[in-house]
């Protein structure tokens, strides 16, 4: 075994932990804070949190997500380093890899896209989308700032209209609720935070790439709301309001540029 293996092992367990750290915490306190038993509320210790104990209050066992996250970062960091990335560099693809497993994470635990981490992306956007389009046929840094911004703009103008169309799909949605007697559960077709992702993701890959990870994403998402479908008919459980069940999207895009970036 090449005992350098062990040093994108290690960046990409602690890549893990940190994306399990802020997906515990984030969307709880909206701040980096000390993390917490799921179960009992119960505050880990750093040294009970970053070994993977069970809590010593309630004993629950970390959750399987944990352990593929983990898994899963060790696995995508020691691809990227024995086959590094053309376009961006192994560092900066490392820090969007692990900007990427928080958004999923998040978002397909919580149906949630924080501010905070809208924010950050678009600054990591710009940085990664500037760097990349620079490089290409050596463009130089002030085409590839204007690639990048161009990438932004088509990404949220695309997802902003598809937000508005979303929020007419809801409404119809909530009416249908309310005629059959239930409670508005005010559900989005596409949340406001998703209009900023696809922006982050227009700044980070540019234009033309961020084309190609929208129409990724939309056929991956069609895919698997394809599947769902089929399996509520299967099990015969449609009914108007299964099939009017929103999926998160935003994990799909992501796949669009993990695609789009590393393969």
């Amino acid at each position: 075994m090449d005992i350098s293996l062990l040093v994108p092992v290690l960046f990409g367990w602690i890549a893990g932990l940190f994306i399990n750290y802020a997906s515990d915490v984030l969307p709880i306190t909206r701040q980096f804070s000390q993390p917490a038993c799921a179960n009992c509320q119960t505050a880990f210790s750093w040294t009970e949190y970053l070994t993977l104990r069970a809590c010593h209050h309630c004993r629950t066992r970390r959750s399987l997500r944990t352990w593929i996250v983990q898994f899963a970062t060790v696995a995508s960091i020691l691809y990227l380093w024995l086959y590094p990335p053309n376009g961006l560099g192994l560092l900066l693809s490392l820090i969007v890899l692990t900007y990427f497993g928080i958004i999923t994470v998040i978002d397909l635990e919580h149906r949630l896209i924080l501010h905070p981490t809208s924010a950050f992306g678009a600054i990591l956007g710009l940085i990664a989308g500037t760097y990349l389009h620079s490089r290409i046929n050596d463009n130089g840094l002030l085409i590839g700032l204007g690639m990048s911004l161009l990438g932004g703009l088509f990404g949220f103008g695309v997802m902003f209209v598809l937000y508005q169309i979303g929020a007419l799909v809801a409404r119809m949605r909530a009416r249908r609720m309310q005629a059959a007697g239930q409670p508005d559960d005010e559900e989005e077709a596409l949340g406001g935070g998703d209009v900023y992702l696809l922006g982050v993701l227009g700044l980070m890959l540019g234009w033309p790439f961020i084309f190609n990870a929208f129409i990724i994403g939309v056929i991956s998402g069609g895919l698997i709301s394809l599947l769902f479908i089929i399996a509520l008919f299967v099990q015969r459980r449609y009914s108007s309001e299964a099939l009017m069940t929103f999926i998160p999207y935003g994990p799909y895009f992501i796949l669009g540029a993990m695609y789009v970036l590393f393969l």
